[in-house]
C-alpha cells in the first residue's frame, strides 16, 4: 500500500489532472480544498474513510440540510475514486445516502420594469463621474440582453467584441467550449458607448479585460455580487422564485424564458428554435434549455394554450 500524502496535495494533484482534461471545476475545487483542509487539520493520514466524509459533509455546511449534504457528497465521489488508485481501502460513498444532489429551483423572472430600474440604479452608483456606474450598468444590461453567465461576461476582453459585425466571442465557457453570440444593434451601441468611456478612464489593449474595476484589473465575481446586493436592497425587490433573493443569474433565466415565451406566442417551431437557443446560451444539452418550459408557470400556461389550439384544429379538420 502506498502511503497517503497530505489531503491538500492529493486534491491539488486531482484538480490539475481534471483541469488539464478541460474541466474548470471552479466551485467543486473550492469545496474539495475545504475538505482537504478539514482532513489535514484533523491530522488524518491514510485512505479516505466513511467517517471522515460524513463528518465533513454534515459538520461544515452553514445550512445543514440533506440537499446540501448530498451536493457535498457528489463533489467527494469522483475525488475518492481518484484516491482509490493510490489505496484500495479508500471509501467510495453511495450517492443516494442523503437523497438527490440536484434539483431545479424556480428562478425569479424579472419584469421589464425591474430590469429598467436595475440599470437606472446601476448608472447612479457612487462615486459619481467614475467608471464604476457605467461598468455595472453595461454589465447587467449585457447579461439581461444576451443571457450570458456572469463569469462569461467578466472574462470578455476587447478582442472578443466585433462591433462592426455585432458579434462577441465567449471563450472557454463552463464546458470548455467557445461560441459566437450575435448582438442586437441596441446592445452593440451600448457596448460601444461603454468602450469609449472605458478607454477614456483606463487605457486598454486588445487583450485587456472589457469590464474592470478602478485599478484596471478584471472585476472579481464577489465584488459584482456585493454591488448587486446593494442595488437589490435599494430597489426593495421581493423574490418570486424559490431562491431567497433575486440573483444576477436570474437575468439569464429571464432572457431565456422571455424568448421561449415569445416563440410560443408566435407559434414558432419550438424544436428548431430551442436547438438554436441552447447553442446561443451555451448549454451543453438542449434538455437544460427545455427545462425552462416546466420551471416557470407563465411558460406552462402558454404551452397549454398552444396545445388547446392544436387539439381544436384537429377537431375541425375534415375526416380523411
Amino acid at each position: 500500500m502506498t502511503a497517503f500524502p497530505s489531503m491538500q496535495s492529493l486534491v491539488q494533484t486531482y484538480l490539475e489532472e481534471r483541469r488539464s482534461a478541460g474541466f474548470a471545476l471552479e466551485i467543486p475545487g473550492k469545496l474539495l480544498m475545504g475538505f482537504a483542509r478539514f482532513s489535514d487539520q484533523r491530522g488524518h493520514r491514510g485512505p479516505i474513510t466513511e467517517q471522515l466524509i460524513l463528518d465533513w459533509v454534515q459538520g461544515c455546511a452553514r445550512r445543514a440540510t440533506p440537499f446540501t449534504w448530498a451536493r457535498r457528497l457528489q463533489t467527494i465521489r469522483p475525488f475518492a475514486r481518484f484516491c482509490l488508485r493510490i489505496d484500495r481501502a479508500t471509501y467510495i460513498p453511495e450517492q443516494t445516502i442523503f437523497g438527490r444532489a440536484k434539483r431545479r429551483l424556480t428562478p425569479h423572472i424579472y419584469t421589464d420594469r425591474e430590469i429598467t430600474d436595475l440599470l437606472r440604479a446601476a448608472g447612479q452608483l457612487k462615486p459619481e463621474g467614475t467608471l464604476r456606474p457605467a461598468t455595472y450598468k453595461t454589465l447587467f444590461g449585457l447579461i439581461a440582453a444576451t443571457g450570458l453567465r456572469l463569469s462569461e461576461a467578466l472574462k470578455l476582453r476587447f478582442v472578443d467584441l466585433d462591433f462592426a459585425r455585432s458579434v462577441l466571442t465567449v471563450r472557454q465557457t463552463k464546458f470548455a467550449k467557445s461560441r459566437l453570440v450575435p448582438l442586437h444593434p441596441s446592445v452593440t451601441a451600448a457596448l460601444s458607448r461603454y468602450a469609449v468611456v472605458r478607454k477614456r478612464a483606463i487605457p486598454a489593449e486588445p487583450k485587456s479585460f472589457f469590464f474592470v474595476g478602478s485599478s484596471g484589473t478584471a472585476l472579481p465575481k464577489s465584488t459584482v455580487h456585493h454591488a448587486f446586493q446593494q442595488l437589490r436592497k435599494g430597489l426593495g425587490w421581493k423574490a418570486r422564485g424559490s431562491h431567497p433573493f433575486p440573483r444576477i443569474h436570474d437575468l439569464r433565466h429571464t432572457f431565456i424564458c422571455r424568448r421561449v415565451q415569445l416563440w410560443h406566442e408566435q407559434g414558432a417551431d419550438i424544436d428548431h428554435a430551442m436547438l438554436a437557443l441552447a447553442t446561443y446560451v451555451g448549454h451543453a444539452k438542449v434538455s437544460d434549455t427545455y427545462w425552462y418550459l416546466t420551471g416557470v408557470p407563465d411558460l406552462m400556461a402558454v404551452a397549454g394554450r398552444n396545445f388547446e389550439g392544436f387539439v381544436e384544429s384537429r377537431r375541425r379538420r375534415p375526416s380523411e
